[in-house]
């Protein structure tokens, strides 16, 4: 029996809009059937400088003519300095490199529970979490995150993690335990709906793990490289972490993962404590440098926190004009939630219908994840095309208030 030309032989796990691209320039998208489209979604986060950025074109073109792979068997002079440029510019002293968030973060829960274990507490290997958290999809992080639709049909949880109300402090005491090991939080949630608590309770979680020899992990999977107009986004409140992931736009859209250790935190880690067989893949590395290369010449992050404020003052205009569409603007840097009054869905999709690619997240919320690179004129033409978005759904509510 022949099987149909049209049958997809990809596992059917997305909701895939019915649209593909051929190319990328800077913030713009071109379909297969040559329209145009504003890129606000940058892969999720992902392509923080763009499409096609010249300098990571070049150096992946490079490293492609040199080096492929060559495992971690040997010395890898090009992620020692990636590695380095990380600590350098971070509190961390070591720097493991994986391929995804999601690797990111399990090493940072082995590393978490391997440190008390080291020191003789293997009891201690419970981490608390916080609701509307997002980790990953492997079974560890599906349980750090805590979601029961995400975990709905996986079998029982892994154990270990104990969560407790984003920015309820009270309920924070009270799940530390003999059995806790350390303590996981975003310092901005994006798929849980760009929701953050205020400075002074990561200031809390700071002392708390302090006094109770517990390690701080900033997941920064999302809000690094940039992303809330400073390189790690921990750093706008001043609170230092002991463990923290990394992902997204560190390869500017090639994969590449990173997980961040004091070397205190990361002293139970010895040979043979963990692994990755792509791990700090040469032209993963490449991606990686070229993208610090570009992020860390003077006034990079300045640009980027201009063009942020720029952005939230012309969008928070649209949400007042539009009361019947959105309710509020939220987040930090080019990590924008615009809280919807009509279902998310429906925004993202009137959005795509004006060629603006946007992505939702939780509590009805719509992200705007425009790369960091994006010009004025770009912002200008994104408000544009969303407040020709909120006219189209303003309509269906006033025909309901005549027809009624």
């Amino acid at each position: 029996m022949s099987k149909s030309a049209t049958t997809s032989h990809l596992l059917p796990v997305f909701a895939r809009a019915d649209l593909a691209f051929a190319r990328g320039e800077g913030v713009w998208l071109i379909s297969t059937t040559g329209e145009r489209y504003l890129d606000f979604t940058s892969g999720v986060a992902v392509n923080a400088l763009g499409h096609c950025h010249p300098h990571l074109v070049a150096a992946l073109q490079e490293q492609s003519t040199q080096l492929w792979h060559m495992s971690n068997l040997f010395k890898s002079p090009d992620g020692e300095r990636l590695a380095a440029r990380l600590c350098e510019h971070s509190f961390a002293d070591l720097v493991f490199f994986a391929n995804s968030g999601a690797e990111a973060m399990e090493c940072a829960i082995k590393i978490t529970r391997k440190h008390h274990a080291a020191k003789g507490h293997p009891e201690r290997y419970r981490i608390i979490t916080f609701e509307g958290a997002f980790h990953g999809r492997t079974l560890a992080t599906l349980a750090a995150t805590g979601s029961a639709k995400y975990l709905d049909g996986f079998g029982p949880p892994v154990d270990g993690f104990d969560q407790v109300p984003l920015g309820d402090i009270a309920a924070m005491k009270a799940a530390i335990g003999p059995g806790t090991a350390g303590i996981l939080i975003e310092p901005l949630q994006g798929e849980g709906g760009v929701r953050s608590p205020p400075p002074a309770f990561f200031r809390a979680l700071r002392e708390l793990c302090d006094q109770h020899g517990l390690l701080l992990i900033f997941d920064e999977v999302q809000t690094g490289m940039g992303r809330t107009g400073i390189l790690f986004a921990h750093q706008r409140f001043g609170v230092t972490p002991d463990v923290m992931s990394l992902a997204k736009a560190l390869g500017g859209g090639f994969p590449i993962g990173a997980c961040l250790a004091t070397a205190a935190a990361a002293s139970g880690m010895l040979p043979g404590s963990h692994g990755s067989t792509f791990g700090g893949n040469p032209l993963a590395v490449a991606a990686g440098n070229a993208v610090l290369d570009i992020m860390l010449k003077p006034g990079f992050f300045e640009r980027v926190q201009q063009i942020a404020r720029l952005a939230r003052q012309k969008l928070a205009s649209v949400v007042d004009r539009y009361p019947g569409v959105l309710a509020e603007l939220r987040g930090e840097g080019l990590l924008i939630g615009l809280k919807a009054v009509v279902p998310s869905t429906d925004l993202v999709a009137a959005l795509r219908e004006q060629k603006l690619l946007t992505v939702g997240a939780g509590d009805n919320v719509v992200r705007l994840l425009p790369p960091l690179i994006v010009s004025e004129a770009e912002i200008d033409e994104a408000v544009e095309r969303l407040e020709r978005a909120c006219v189209a759904l303003s309509a269906p509510a006033a025909k309901r208030e005549v027809a009624s």
